[in-house]
């Protein structure tokens, strides 16, 4: 029997309906067949040393470890170099998403940079995984259901530090801060850390982002009188006013205290310099035979230790494609909702879990830097001074202002 053209096509179509599944298989709940990275970070500047090549390492090596492949798809990572600037990453962030179908932005440097691609990917029903970032804007009144936090934030760095000194008898501070959302939120955290333990902050000076000369801001600072000089930067910056600070004979007469400091900041400026300082830090290379094992693999390739944003971006990469595999599907929503059903258990975290604003809580550590003839060997630059649970090191989600917290 012959058949007319039109159900010729109509039976072709039936066909094509009835095979697609298994023509497609597993890699069809994986969106374009492939799964794609894209660490957008400071390849060149300020907290290349930090973030940088280093975060993209961490997220290739978590690709590898997860196997490559995810539901049958390959696992690609590109990068790309935001320099910190809001109107860079928003670039960058449409045309990864629009036109090179990435999945997830990961890393992100700068919070005012950081702020302009989570709403973005927000926008294209996209992940934000956030580990260079720090404000806590990003959960608080900018949070979004697309966008987890997962290293640190302004809140658990200057709030541990600032309240630990003020106790200790730095109850008058003068702030050096990087006018720019993350310095204004450290600031802001600090004080409140300050006030709350019983000191006074007598004053405060912003000094543009990135900066070079901070004589005019130290020698302010100076005249303060305050016992402590908050040091609201970071990265080169506060690399740059510390041995500033040394250099005009401010330290150790007025102590400095940083907001952020990393260990790659004490690995430029050297023990002498940095020495008895207290900060908080997410992670240290050397804290248990975890952290040592996976830090010594990063070395060998990257011929540095890691800092916490470098650490945080194996967790968190590995962890998010961890949830694309039991969610069988890259698909956001599901993908954020299995991340934050799934407790955080690696190296990096031990019981972390991701709120409902999108912070992932962990402990965090508060640490000093110690002195040049207490370190062993290579890389030995601290020592833990206490433990910081999770509940404790984070703003509390009773003072969350983010939207996601609302009852309906």
């Amino acid at each position: 029997m012959k058949l007319s053209k039109q159900a010729l096509i109509a039976a072709a179509v039936s066909a094509v309906c009835i095979v697609s599944p298994v023509v497609w298989g597993q890699t069809g709940k994986i969106s374009d067949g492939v799964v794609k990275i894209g660490v957008m970070t400071d390849l060149s500047g300020t907290y290349s040393d930090l973030a940088g090549p280093g975060s993209v390492l961490a997220a290739k090596m978590a690709v590898e470890d997860f196997g490559g492949k995810v539901l049958g798809a390959p696992i690609e990572v590109v990068a790309g170099d935001n320099q910190n600037k809001p109107d860079i990453s928003s670039t960058m962030a449409r045309r990864w998403l629009d036109q090179e179908k990435v999945d997830v932005i990961a890393d992100i440097t700068g919070s005012a940079a950081t702020l302009a691609a989570v709403k973005i990917a927000k926008e294209k029903n996209r992940i934000a995984l956030v580990s260079s970032g720090a404000t806590t804007r990003l959960t608080n009144e900018d949070c979004t259901d697309r966008t987890v936090h997962w290293t640190y934030d302004s809140y658990a760095m200057a709030n541990g530090a600032a309240r630990v000194l003020t106790e200790m008898g730095g109850d008058t501070w003068f702030f050096i801060t990087m006018d720019y959302a993350a310095g204004h939120a450290l600031e802001k955290d600090a004080t409140d850390a300050i006030k709350a333990a019983g000191g006074k902050v007598l004053g405060a000076a912003r000094h543009p982002f990135p900066g070079s000369d901070f004589s005019s801001y130290l020698l302010q600072a100076q005249a303060s009188g305050a016992k402590v000089i908050g040091l609201a930067n970071a990265g080169s910056d506060l690399a740059t006013t510390i041995k500033q600070a040394a250099e005009f004979g401010i330290s150790p007469k007025q102590r400095l205290a940083a907001t952020i400091m990393m260990l790659t900041d004490i690995h430029s400026m050297g023990l002498k310099a940095t020495q008895g300082m207290v900060f908080v830090d997410g992670f240290y290379w050397d804290l248990n035979d975890e952290t040592r094992a996976w830090s010594k693999r990063f070395f060998e390739r990257h011929k540095r230790m890691p800092t916490m944003i470098q650490a945080g971006m194996y967790s968190g990469v590995m962890h998010y494609l961890k949830a694309i595999k039991a969610a069988g599907t890259d698909e956001a929503g599901a993908v954020v909702t299995k991340m934050k059903a799934t407790p955080v258990n690696d190296f990096f975290a031990k019981n972390g879990k991701i709120r409902q604003d999108g912070r992932m809580v962990h402990d965090m550590y508060l640490m000093q830097v110690k002195k040049p003839e207490e370190s062993k060997q290579p890389w030995d630059y601290l020592k833990l001074l206490k433990v910081i649970p999770g509940e404790q090191a984070f703003l509390p989600l009773s003072k969350s202002l983010c939207p996601l917290l609302k009852k309906k």
